[in-house]
């Protein structure tokens, strides 16, 4: 056959072929190629394409078809080339000529990556947004579930059960996600775990159809939101706390006078708790608790006083029955030393207290505790501007400014009849002369305990200053008054001890004024009459007391006047 003979052939076999085709020798040399197969001569040409040439020899040397995969620079990136050889006998030629056929993988090389990083990114994307993958096939039982398993079960352990066994209360659901005819988002469940304890999720699924729109199943992803749910609820219900608390602590702060705190403290935590009942307690000298303030039902209270006991040493809150309520109690502390308690109770058909109620009455017992100081300090700074310094008993402001004027208003409501006994030490200047002012104090400090002893509970008494004293009787008559001033001038002998000499005994005297708010008489006018009775007993020998009574048409007054005993 002739060259061109030869050459006629060998296009007339690769023209036929789809990709680019070429004819060649061992040696790499092109005898002929289709339109496609000119960038497959250029390669051999210009021997770019080592790994062809290679495929030829291999060809030659194994007398059979071979093939591989290539992979070429590209001006758009590389190019894969699958290259198949086969040996090509031309009859009357000396058979070294081979068929080089190429197929372009790029684009399905591209193809099945982009398929294969879309398949991946989409898996990273499911894993990332959700807890677990699943389906469902149209029996309702789950057919997959995402390898990692869900609500603390392996994958196997779900595959064939129901969905249904895992939800709670999954009759409220219409329809069960799982169950779903229609796509569905966003919906909240909770689903019981392996642990037997409880999971949140969210689920969103699409309903799977076969032909004729027959439901065949439903697949979907679930997250579990179950620590973001526990934060929201913790956060709402610090918010509650919260709200709770600055209403208590205003309610509080609204009143001016720190006794009238506790009362108002009591009034509303009861509301802001929905209590019975509460009552705040206050810390004593003896270490013992005392009632400060009460509000609601104060049925069977006395239970509550025994259990408060058990929170004197600062033990935290508690909770217990006391008959038939459900009570709980929390110390009250003023930088960290317990100062006092509050407790308070709901009956037991209310069910117990919760865990945010408690944790209320914890932070609302350090603000009792802050009030309770202040009442303390308020009372002390009272006290302080109402006593007297050396003696304990009320001073002349508080005495005439405030306890005189407030026993008058009460006595003309009751219109019962009072006493004011004002009392002088006799010859006390002498006791100062000669034994100092030590020695007066003393004396002082006696007469006060004389005084104290010999009064009644609701008995007002005064040191007006040096060593003088009034004490107010209320409500009696002018036999008590009379009785009271004798009994005095009786108990005065004590004092003889602490005389300057045997000469100037050291004694009382006293004069008495009875009140009658009948006879409407002005405050100056009682005080006067007590004060001028006093001096009458001094300037007739001292050791005694006078006593007057109000007449109609004041400023007279009777008098009747007794020499106190030897």
């Amino acid at each position: 056959m002739t060259d061109t003979v030869e050459i006629k052939a060998a296009e007339h076999l690769v023209s036929g072929y789809r990709g680019g085709a070429a004819l060649v020798r061992s040696d790499g040399s092109v005898i002929t190629a289709n339109e496609k197969g000119s960038c497959l001569e250029a390669l051999l040409v210009h021997d770019v394409a080592p790994n062809i040439t290679a495929l030829v020899l291999k060809s030659a040397a194994e007398k059979a078809i071979v093939s591989s995969t290539i992979s070429l620079p590209g001006t758009e990136g590389e190019v894969v080339l699958e290259i198949t050889v086969t040996p090509h006998l031309i009859p009357g030629a000396e058979n070294d000529t081979f068929l080089v056929l190429t197929r372009d993988l790029t684009m399905e090389r591209n193809l099945r990556s982009a398929l294969v990083e879309s398949r991946q990114r989409y898996k990273d994307l499911v894993d990332v947004s959700s807890d677990f993958a699943w389906e469902v096939g149209s029996g309702g039982e789950f057919v997959f579930v995402s390898p990692k398993g869900a609500l603390g079960y392996a994958a196997d352990q779900l595959v064939g059960k129901s969905p249904a066994e895992f939800v709670v209360d999954a009759d409220n659901y219409d329809p069960l996600p799982f169950y779903s005819r229609k796509a569905l988002d966003g919906v909240e469940m909770w689903m019981r775990q392996a642990d037997s304890g409880l999971a949140c999720v969210v689920i969103s699924c699409l309903p799977l159809y076969g032909e004729g729109d027959v439901w065949r199943g439903a697949r979907g992803v679930c997250r579990d939101v179950t620590r973001e749910r526990e934060r929201e609820t913790a956060l709402a219900n610090a918010r509650y706390r919260e709200q709770l608390l600055n209403y208590i602590i205003g309610a509080i702060r609204d009143e001016v006078e720190p006794a009238n705190m506790l009362t108002a403290a009591a009034a509303a935590v009861g509301r802001a708790l929905g209590a019975a009942g509460c009552r705040i307690y206050r810390k004593t000298g003896d270490e013992e608790f005392e009632p400060a303030a009460d509000y609601g039902n104060m049925q069977d209270v006395g239970t509550m006083d025994l259990l408060v006991d058990r929170v004197k040493d600062g033990e935290n809150v508690i909770e217990a029955e006391a008959g038939i309520w459900q009570v709980v109690a929390s110390p009250a502390r003023y930088n960290q030393p317990v100062n006092g308690a509050i407790a308070l109770w709901k009956a037991g058909r209310d069910g117990g207290w919760s865990e945010d109620e408690i944790l209320v009455v914890g932070d609302v017992a350090n603000q009792i505790g802050i009030v309770i100081e202040q009442a303390s300090n308020h009372e002390r700074i009272v006290n302080l501007s109402r006593t007297d310094s050396l003696t304990g008993l009320l001073n002349r402001r508080a005495f005439y400014e405030d306890e005189l004027p407030r026993r008058l208003k009460r006595l003309e409501k009751s219109g019962e009849t009072a006493a004011l006994l004002y009392v002088d030490m006799d010859n006390f200047k002498r006791v100062n002369d000669v034994h100092g002012h030590q020695r007066g104090d003393e004396a002082i400090l006696l007469l006060r305990d004389v005084l104290v002893e010999h009064s009644r509970a609701g008995d007002a008494i005064v040191r007006q200053g040096g060593d003088e004293f009034a004490m107010w009787i209320d409500g009696v008559d002018l036999e008590v008054a009379t009785s009271r001033a004798k009994t005095l001038i009786a108990s005065s002998k004590v004092l003889q001890r602490l005389s300057g000499d045997a000469d100037h005994p050291l004694g009382i005297s006293v004069g008495v004024a009875m009140y009658d708010p009948a006879l409407k008489e002005s405050l100056e006018s009682l005080l006067h009459r007590a004060d001028e009775a006093m001096y009458e007993v001094k300037k007739s020998g001292k050791g005694g007391y006078k006593l007057t009574a109000a007449l109609v048409g004041e400023p007279q007054f009777a008098c009747t006047h007794e020499r106190g005993p030897d």
